[in-house]
Order: structure tokens, then C-alpha cells, then sequence
């Protein structure tokens, strides 16, 4: 198993979701979000007491962005000449495969990614238990 090169906390600075306006009021409108667009609209003009705003100010640290818990990036992978450009840096990324990838190919890039010392993020997808 491959350990990755450092580990380090990831810190989020909001794990909740931002909820649109009014989406608790009305089931025609849904919760995710939208931006306030009406000309008296309170949330738009920010008053004390209505819901937070997405801005970039709730943005993840630059060295944790789109790490994976165990430490990785994901490197979105299609074929094995994919694979074998993640060999310098298989301590920094983890290979997915992609998801159009039928089972006998994925078969093959799990035995590589295997020989290479590379970790698959989603190694049993598509794979059946018992091969006959």
C-alpha cells in the first residue's frame, strides 16, 4: 500500500451547504443554490439576519484544495499510458479510473497500477466478486 508523501489537516472552513432563498417556504423552489437577484430582495443587499452568501472568503487553503482524506489528489485515468505518467508522483496522486471504462480494461489497470505501486481510488467498480 502507498502512503502519500505528507499528511496534512484539512481544515474546512464551512462544511454546510448554502441554501437558496426562500426554499423553506415554497417546495417549488429548491434548496440548492441561486443568487438574489430581486431589486428589494434583503439577502441580496446583505441585511443582519438573513443567510450567508457563498464568496471566497470560504475558499480552502491552497495546499489542502481537492485533497482526498487519505492525504491524495485524483488523477482521472483512462488508459494505461495514463497510468504509467502517475509513476514519479504516486505518492502525491491517486489514480480514478473513468467511469465510461468497461470491466475488463479496469481489470487491467488495477493489475498495473498494482506493478507500478500506485493507489486506485475506485479499484472494485465494475468488478464482479467471482470471475468464471
Amino acid at each position: 500500500m502507498v502512503n502519500p508523501a505528507r499528511k496534512v489537516n484539512i481544515v474546512k472552513k464551512r462544511t454546510k451547504s448554502f441554501v437558496r432563498v426562500q426554499s423553506d417556504r415554497f417546495k417549488r423552489v429548491g434548496a440548492s443554490w441561486r443568487c438574489p437577484r430581486g431589486i428589494d430582495s434583503r439577502t441580496r443587499r446583505r441585511f443582519k439576519g438573513t443567510r450567508p452568501h457563498p464568496k471566497i472568503g470560504y475558499g480552502s487553503n491552497k495546499n489542502t484544495r481537492f485533497l482526498l482524506p487519505d492525504g491524495f489528489r485524483k488523477f482521472t485515468v483512462h488508459n494505461v499510458k495514463d497510468l504509467e505518467s502517475l509513476v514519479m508522483l504516486n505518492r502525491t496522486y491517486a489514480a480514478e479510473i473513468a467511469q465510461n471504462i468497461g470491466a475488463k480494461k479496469r481489470v487491467e489497470l488495477v493489475e498495473r497500477a498494482k506493478q507500478l505501486s500506485i493507489k486506485v481510488v475506485n479499484p472494485d467498480a465494475r468488478v464482479r466478486a467471482v470471475e468464471n
